[in-house]
Parts: C-alpha cells; sequence; structure tokens
C-alpha cells in the first residue's frame, strides 16, 4: 500500500505505519509512554542546546517515501533545517534525532525495522528510552548503520553526539505522578 492510499482510508482512530509498503498498526502507549514522552519533548524544548530547534511530539507521519512512512514518538530538527519543513505539509524530511518510548508491544520494531529505515534515510541520532530499565540508548549513525554511543540510566546525563554533552538526569525523564 502507497501512503496515499493510505491517507484515502477512512479515518478509525488508529496509528499506523509503511514499511516497504506494508501496513502495520501501532498500539496505543500506556500513560507511562506518554509521560516519557512528553518528559523528554518538555527538556529538549527548555534546553538551551536545542530549544532554537524544532521538537515534535507524535502523532505525526514522517513520509520517508510513498512507501515508508512511521510516526516517531519524539522528532528533532536542528535550526537550519526548518525551511525545509512546513505547517500545512506532511513531513518528508528525516529528523536530525528520532526518540522511541518502548513498550513490550513496539520494542522489537523499535530496534529492529524502524531502527534500519532511520538509517537507511538518514536519521543521524536515535534514541531509544526504555520505561521498564529507566535507560536511554543513545544510538549515532555511521555509514549505513547506527551505532550504540551510550547506555544512561539514572544520574548520567546523555552525552549526544549531534547536540553534544546535555547535561540533566536521564531519571527525570521517568518520573512519573501516577502509581505503579
Amino acid at each position: 500500500m502507497s501512503y496515499s492510499d493510505l491517507c484515502q482510508q477512512p479515518e478509525d482512530g488508529r496509528r499506523y505505519e509503511l514499511y516497504d509498503g506494508e501496513v502495520f498498526v501501532v498500539p496505543s502507549p500506556l500513560p507511562l509512554h506518554q509521560i516519557v514522552a512528553m518528559n523528554i519533548e518538555d527538556w529538549l524544548r527548555h534546553h538551551p542546546r536545542t530549544r532554537s530547534g524544532l521538537t515534535l511530539l507524535a502523532p505525526l507521519d514522517v513520509a520517508f517515501s510513498e512507501y515508508d512512512v512511521v510516526q516517531p514518538d519524539l522528532l528533532y530538527f536542528e535550526p537550519e533545517r526548518l525551511p525545509l519543513l512546513s505547517n500545512r505539509r506532511v513531513t518528508r524530511v528525516a529528523p536530525d534525532l528520532a526518540i522511541e518510548v518502548i513498550s513490550p508491544g513496539t520494542a522489537s520494531n523499535d530496534r529492529g525495522r524502524k531502527m534500519r529505515m532511520f538509517a537507511r534515510y538518514g536519521v543521524r541520532e536515535y534514541w531509544i528510552a526504555d520505561p521498564e530499565s529507566e535507560r536511554v540508548e543513545v544510538f549515532s549513525l555511521g555509514g549505513e548503520m547506527f551505532r550504540l554511543v551510550q547506555q544512561a540510566a539514572g544520574d548520567d546525563a546523555i552525552v549526544s553526539p549531534l547536540l553534544g554533552p546535555l547535561g540533566g538526569e536521564v531519571s527525570s525523564f521517568f518520573r512519573s505522578p501516577l502509581a505503579g
């Protein structure tokens, strides 16, 4: 199926991704997933190094091609790339940074097929935030593949090849006002 075909389907409230034209339904996230994503988004939006760029939250289609379309949990674009984006068109530009908050239903896809797609289309850096282990893995694109450059947890600060040392504590991403 193509992205154009997918857009012609009646709205049913689900989120879809396309991998080489194959349609996948993205499961709805749990509250902790959303809290972690919002915590990271808030941190990126207010950090001195990233606040002049643009951070966006899912759901938002990133159409790398007519047959490869994903909805990363968070996207970050460096300031100099903002002119490539539009308020009124689907995003067809690879973000500088993509972040996925994994859950049991998405972990294998986020670490496999989606990671390979991000590498193929030139996403420069990829973070995987795991609410279960309260760890963030930072991957940097080297050639055609990502390489793991950091596993951060607790009071560790993210050291991003793209953005530099960012300070703060990774544990703050996983703070939730909800019990259990």
